[in-house]
């Protein structure tokens, strides 16, 4: 007979340390099993290491469906949360109708009527029973959509346990009854995240080329956590995924981070898929991929150098007191507001500058230029020229404001370029070399430049021209330049298309068919010549055969046939040839169109040099996809959250940003 212990899966993660008890193997917490039961070890394995060891049914029907299941539109979602709250009760309602007297239709029931009133099913207890309950699959449509708007809409998992929900969801259908948030935390999300991870992964086996972001970033409760983000490009459109958001707690070093950053990879499948990797931290040099710098992180360095220089820095601190100064005063904003609508300016708050934050100098000095005259006009008023702030008022001049519109001038070019690296649509690493090389040439020094603005440009310009000096980080931009239809007339350089021609090739012709492909033409040699030296030893001369009629009067024809067809086939360096010929007379897209839409039209023409730009298409040029993630984590581990697990909340996260 089987032991009690044996039985039960919870003591694959536990050993029995006494008779009412047992320690977890990986935390070596001791759980009380008084009265034999597994409860609480099962609990515990759900709560403190997401180990769901009680299967969930409820996300069953979202497994395989991909992208045509209802949530993975905004319509569809909003369909399914409506409807899986709302039933028909048509018993009832046939019910109230009888009693009050009027027809199903809603008509009244009279005595004199021509229609008969239609007859009502004999009310017995078992039908009553039966029509006061939901059925199963309705019941896991309403918890899917709570469960769907308490992730998606980022809102505290205590909330299913608030009152004023539970008295909503009475009122909208009182035989639901929502699951508490016990089950929302241990059973449903887990499931779900469970049925999306699987989703994700059987979709990434039909991924050939994809590249990764990451970053690192440290919550209110001083976790850090590393977030790696999959970009691919499927059918013309660019997909993002986020893989993990991951607690860790040792030194993250180069070594532990690459350890990390593969063993995220691994789990998902694409550790060999992946080409590079874009990120704004050096400890990940020790990966074993080409890595890019994030662009935007290396523009937004180069705007911080003239943060050093004291000619800006002067000038920008003048300007910082008017407008902290105009900030903290009360009077100073109903003044500042009475004279802007004087002037007829946008009614707009003077920003202050931080220096961690991109752009935000910029943000500062150019509304600063635009609220120029109402900033002027409010330091003259008699209502804020008080002694004590009479000389901080009396610094800003005109000089201020054609600085302010000189810097802005200048500056403005850097500002969109970060923005267009940072975008969500094409941030796509084949725009670096155009945008680097059209600032370069923005910040070259004029003989007719002002002291302030040769100060601006020097600054900036020796900063960019350190961009990107690795030969191989520079050769896989300049080729990802020419595989993008919006840039490729940029770029004359023979080398470069010889390299994509080398790289199609390669691509088309992988090692093992060619391995295999010589030795099938070494072993038909020889055998070839087994026979040949056999056949001479005993040589008949085959008899000729006689040509049919038919065969006789199209001679001619059958003869060209088959010259066309014994033609050596075209080989792959020809083809690709053709391809890259064809593709560089196709004129170049307009930017605002997009590169991995244009290669999946052209897929059919250019089959070859289209699988290729797969490979570059897929490489962000900034590595703001995980920043972006980090503002969905500040918000799911907020101060009022500060206690959800790590597990937690990368199912949080990851369902978030994937559904």
């Amino acid at each position: 007979m089987a032991s009690r212990q044996n039985q039960s899966k919870a003591w694959l993660y536990f050993s029995r340390k006494d008779y009412i008890g047992a320690t977890c193997n990986t935390c070596k917490a001791y759980i009380s099993t008084k009265g034999g039961t597994t409860s609480n070890m099962l609990k515990h394995l759900l709560t403190r290491h997401a180990i769901n060891l009680r299967k969930c049914t409820v996300f069953d029907t979202l497994l395989g469906d991909g992208e045509s299941h209802p949530w993975r539109s905004r319509s569809g979602a909003n369909i399914s949360a409506s409807s899986a709250l709302h039933v028909e009760d048509e018993d009832d309602d046939r019910q109230s109708n009888a009693s009050s007297g009027t027809g199903y239709n809603g008509a009244e029931a009279t005595v004199g009527s021509c229609r008969a009133p239609l007859a009502s099913p004999l009310a017995t207890p078992f039908i009553k029973a039966g029509t006061m309950k939901l059925t199963e699959a309705r019941i896991d449509e309403c918890h899917r959509a709570v469960t769907r708007f308490v992730v998606k809409g980022l809102h505290p998992l205590a909330t299913v346990d608030a009152p004023e929900f539970r008295e909503m969801i009475k009122t909208v259908n009182s035989k639901y009854h929502a699951p508490n948030r016990d089950a929302l935390t241990n059973r449903l999300i887990p499931a779900w995240y469970g049925v999306e991870k699987s989703n994700l992964i059987s979709d990434l086996k039909h991924v050939s080329k994809a590249a990764i972001t990451a970053d690192g970033w440290t919550s209110s409760s001083q976790d850090h956590y590393l977030t790696v983000t999959l970009h691919y490009v499927r059918e013309g459109q660019k997909k993002d995924k986020v893989l993990k958001t991951m607690a860790v707690y040792e030194s993250q070093t180069g070594t532990a981070v690459a350890e990390e950053m593969e063993g995220i990879l691994e789990e998902f499948g694409v550790k060999e898929k992946v080409v590079a990797a874009t990120v704004d931290d050096v400890a990940v040099k020790k990966l074993d991929i080409i890595k890019f710098p994030c662009f935007a992180h290396t523009l937004n360095l180069g705007a911080q150098r003239l943060y050093n220089c004291s000619t800006i820095s002067k000038w920008t601190a003048r300007v910082r007191s008017v407008i902290v100064w105009m900030r903290r005063s009360r009077m100073a904003k109903v003044v500042l507001k009475e004279k802007q609508q004087l002037f007829g300016l946008p009614q707009h708050m003077l920003l202050l500058d931080v220096r961690t934050r991109w752009n935000s100098l910029f943000l500062m000095i150019e509304r600063f230029s635009e609220q120029f005259p109402a900033i002027q006009a409010a330091a003259i008023d008699p209502r804020l020229r008080k002694p004590m702030e009479k000389d901080k008022l009396d610094k800003i001049s005109n000089q201020d404001l054609r600085k302010a519109e000189e810097f802005v001038l200048l500056m403005r070019m850097l500002y969109t370029s970060t923005l267009a690296v940072s975008s969500e649509k094409s941030p796509t690493c084949g725009q670096i070399l155009p945008i680097l090389l059209k600032l370069r040439k923005h910040y070259t020094k004029q003989a007719d430049d002002s002291a302030f603005t040769r100060s601006i440009k020097e600054n900036i310009l020796n900063d960019l021209s350190n961009c990107y000096q690795d030969a191989n980080i520079q050769a896989f931009l300049e080729e990802a330049t020419v595989l993008d239809p919006r840039f490729k007339s940029n770029v004359d350089n023979t080398d470069i298309w010889d390299r994509v021609s080398a790289a199609a090739v390669a691509a088309n012709t992988p090692a093992a068919a060619a391995e295999e492909l010589s030795e099938w033409g070494e072993t038909r040699r020889q055998a070839e010549k087994t026979v040949k030296v056999e056949e001479e030893d005993d040589y008949t001369p085959p008899m000729k055969q006689k040509k049919t009629a038919l065969e006789e009067l199209f001679e001619e024809e059958d003869s060209e046939l088959l010259s066309v067809l014994q033609k050596p086939p075209v080989s792959i360096i020809q083809k690709v040839n053709q391809e890259v010929q064809l593709y560089r007379s196709l004129p170049p897209i307009p930017t605002k169109d997009s590169a991995t839409l244009w290669w999946w039209m052209k897929r059919d023409t250019l089959p070859m040099m289209s699988a290729l730009a797969e490979k570059y298409l897929c490489v962000q040029a900034s590595s703001t996809p995980s920043e972006r993630v980090f503002s969905t984590a500040g918000d799911t581990l907020s101060l009022e959250r500060s206690r959800i697990l790590p597990e937690k909340a990368n199912m949080l996260i990851f369902l978030h940003k994937n559904t």
